[in-house]
């Protein structure tokens, strides 16, 4: 049904400009938002692989990375879905748009990697490799970081 079949517009321009143009815009709006969410979680999804790195560099960074890797993992490991997502496809329903199932890499990574939906061993692989890399990273990070400090000698 369209606003002519519906009679509303008998009710003037202002009723559409008070009615209608308000809910198109707070739609717009969550749709937006949703969009900031997805960005912000891509962003998370990238320092929880790589934010190691970073800490390569800016020593610091590993008090942000490390709680950061061990969450990515622990949800890759035990199959949880990130509090994210639900938030993302929420704000995308109240925008008039469709959500989606699953978790946010089978929605948007994975069906980029891989051509077949996320079976749990690939989640649990994906959370050893998260893992394993920073472990990686870490190591390198503490063993430049003592080798580059003095040394006490014993008395």
């Amino acid at each position: 049904m369209d606003l002519h079949e519906s009679g509303v517009e008998k009710l003037g321009p202002s009723f559409l400009r008070k009615v209608i143009v308000p809910r198109q815009s707070t739609a717009m709006m969550y749709r937006l938002l949703a969009d900031v969410v997805l960005v912000v979680h891509a962003g998370f999804v990238v320092f929880v692989v790589l934010g190691g790195l970073v800490a390569l560099r800016w020593r610091r960074a590993l008090w942000l990375h490390l709680p950061a890797a061990l969450w990515g993992a622990v949800i890759e490991i035990a199959g949880w879905i990130c509090p994210l997502t639900p938030l993302e496809n929420e704000l995308r329903r109240m925008g008039g748009e469709a959500g989606y199932t699953g978790g946010f890499l089978e929605r948007y990574i994975v069906s980029i990697l891989y051509p077949h939906e996320l079976t749990r061993t690939t989640q649990v692989i994906l959370g050893i490799v998260v893992l394993t890399l920073n472990l990686v990273i870490y190591w390198r990070v503490f063993r430049s970081s003592s080798a580059g400090s003095p040394r006490r000698s014993s008395p």
